[in-house]
């Protein structure tokens, strides 16, 4: 028996989107209950439609159900930097390329966008290290370390990537 083929589409989020967008983050269990209401909050001023907003959110979507999320926009106060703010695929679907294809439309978008260089914090706790490695092979570089800023032992790790 063939196994099926799903392509995936990357999409502007829309309301739409916002439980499964919300559902997955929860599951990946990588984020703690304060960072969940920051990433709602984002993802609704991403979606509110007004015109001062610069978050940038897009979904990615097989057989119509939402697996994954990427937010990005510019930097306060710089010129041509972006920050990715935002990466989330569903448990079930990591490890199929989703996150690569999220952040390569990203990268793609923000060098429309006239962008130079993007941004992505992430943790340097071990639970990170794949979230670390995964930045590292889309050609994202170390570039600083913020010892115990999210907590005592949870370093903070800002990749660059000059585009």
């Amino acid at each position: 028996m063939c196994a099926e083929s799903f392509t995936t589409e990357i999409r502007r989020a829309g309301p739409q989107d916002k439980q499964s967008v919300m559902t997955i983050l929860k599951r990946t269990k990588f984020f703690r209950p304060q960072e969940l209401d920051i990433a709602e909050e984002v993802f609704d001023d991403a979606i509110s439609g007004r015109m001062n907003c610069d978050y940038q959110s897009f979904v990615a979507v097989v057989a119509d159900k939402t697996i994954g999320w990427v937010c990005f926009g510019p930097t306060p106060c710089t010129v041509g930097t972006f920050d990715i703010y935002w990466l989330a695929v569903a448990p079930e679907n990591q490890k199929q390329g989703i996150g690569t294809s999220l952040v390569g439309y990203a990268i793609e978008a923000i060098k429309a966008l006239h962008g130079r260089l993007i941004t992505i914090d992430t943790s340097g706790s071990q639970r990170y290290l794949s979230t670390q490695r995964f930045y590292e092979s889309l050609g994202f570089c170390k570039e600083a370390c913020i010892k115990d800023f999210y907590a005592a032992d949870d370093d903070k790790i800002i990749y660059i990537r000059r585009i």
